[in-house]
């Protein structure tokens, strides 16, 4: 008995044997993939190219999708960052951060929380949201965080901070905020699970993170005897 493996080997072998009978070509019949019908081998093969065709121009237009919104990612991007750079205080900052990413972004619910806060200098408003009391165990989780996380799992005092909303968030991206070490974070929710999914990219949302970082240390810096605190012993 001639196995199907030893047919395939030898026609692997002799790729000439068809040319050399063309008759059995046209006699050949396969079933089709789809109606069930018999075809010939030629019909097959241009049966199997159109599906081939079909995935390459579903992937084709998965990648333009993919590019069109990168892009429009990219143009919002841009917005926010010119806005970051006309901020021309701190407190601006914090009252128009959250207003730009729920706009642009559609992100309902936005949580900035900072500490350190001997270095923000006398036009902070301490008694403002931003600058509450973050429990230790907080900030040593932010100090480990390498990069943002998103999924539907946050610590329960982060979860607390958007208090009556808490109960129906599905998922949350969360940002940490540093220079050399970490001062704070940026925590956005949504009560859609799909929003903020654990195998995402994170690409944009490191550079949030570093665009934010880099305005709030900005206007540190330019705060009124914000030099002497740091050259001060």
């Amino acid at each position: 008995m001639i196995t199907p493996e030893e047919i395939t080997q030898y026609l692997q072998d002799h790729p000439e044997f068809f040319e050399e009978h063309p008759d059995l070509l046209e006699s050949l019949r396969f079933p089709h993939p789809y109606e069930g019908r018999a075809i010939s081998l030629n019909e097959r093969q241009v049966a199997m190219l159109r599906e081939k065709n079909k995935l390459l121009q579903d992937r084709l237009q998965e990648l333009i999708d993919v590019g069109e919104n990168n892009d429009a990612i990219s143009e919002k991007m841009h917005r926010l960052t010119v806005a970051l750079l006309g901020f021309s205080s701190l407190p601006e900052l914090l009252h128009e951060l959250q207003y730009h990413l729920c706009e642009d972004f559609s992100i309902p619910h936005v949580i900035l929380r900072l500490w350190q806060v001997d270095e923000f200098g006398t036009e902070a408003d301490l008694s403002s949201p931003e600058f509450d009391t973050i429990s230790n165990n907080v900030r040593i989780l932010a100090q480990g965080m390498l990069r943002p996380y998103c999924g539907p799992e946050v610590d329960d005092e982060i979860r607390q901070w958007f208090a009556q909303d808490a109960e129906y968030l599905q998922s949350f991206a969360v940002i940490p905020l540093k220079k050399q070490s970490n001062f704070g974070l940026l925590v956005m929710a949504s009560p859609e699970a799909e929003r903020f999914y654990p195998d995402m990219g994170t690409l944009y949302l490191e550079r949030l993170g570093n665009m934010v970082s880099s305005s709030i240390m900005r206007l540190i810096q330019q705060t009124p005897g914000a030099d002497n605190r740091e050259s001060a012993p």
